[in-house]
């Protein structure tokens, strides 16, 4: 059984496992940190999303709560001047590259990107950059879900669960950089990858690039 510390978060004493990630700790406890790419059972976080920013304590910089684990006496504020300013940066960047028509989207009622806005005052449009077009077919190949590119966020929860839960492994991670995304082996649709529907990938998508067409 692991020891039990107590951690102060936005003023609350909690009791939390000892090495246990802040975010987890704070989110099992009523308190909001955005996060997209967060997953408990992976053994790494990637921390690519770059939302979850918190300060701590005696540190002059923000740090991920996914990859900060807990110890006795830790003591965070999950909003600050730098954390604010680092989270709406990352918001809109994610925003840059995500088609904006929420009316349409097939997540509209439980996407994160708007509960995130919601919870921390953002905006779902962009202020201060431009869109990256992008013009890229649905892939609509299968018969039970398909794949909306342009609603991506790479959060890459879709490639952790189709390779670690479902074991199938029909998506990954494809180029670098800009041109970065989610894809099938040699870009062939779902239907030719090994894909087998079980649609675990789309409960966990949160931006509805992979959706039900039911």
């Amino acid at each position: 059984m692991s020891k039990q510390v107590t951690v102060i978060i936005d003023g609350h004493k909690i009791n939390a496992p000892e090495g246990e990630k802040l975010l987890w700790v704070a989110l099992e406890n009523g308190i909001f940190i955005p996060n997209l790419c967060a997953i408990k059972e992976k053994k790494h976080p990637s921390g690519s999303c770059r939302l979850c920013y918190v300060q701590v304590e005696g540190r002059s910089k923000p740090v991920t709560s996914c990859t900060l684990p807990v110890k006795e006496g830790l003591a965070v504020q999950t909003r600050s001047p730098q954390v604010d300013r680092l989270v709406k940066s990352a918001f809109e960047l994610l925003l840059s590259n995500h088609r904006l028509d929420c009316r349409n989207c097939p997540k509209r009622k439980g996407c994160a990107l708007l509960q995130i806005a919601r919870e921390r005052g953002l905006k779902m449009k962009l202020s201060r950059l431009e869109p990256l077009e992008q013009e890229v077919a649905v892939d609509e190949s299968l018969k039970t879900f398909a794949f909306d590119r342009s609603l991506c966020v790479l959060c890459g929860r879709c490639v952790w669960i189709c390779r670690e839960v479902a074991k199938v492994g029909a998506l990954g991670f494809t180029h670098r950089g800009i041109s970065r995304r989610v894809s099938t082996f040699q870009d062939l649709s779902l239907a030719e990858s090994p894909c087998t529907e079980c649609g675990l990938c789309v409960e966990a998508c949160p931006s509805g690039a992979l959706y039900f067409k039911r």
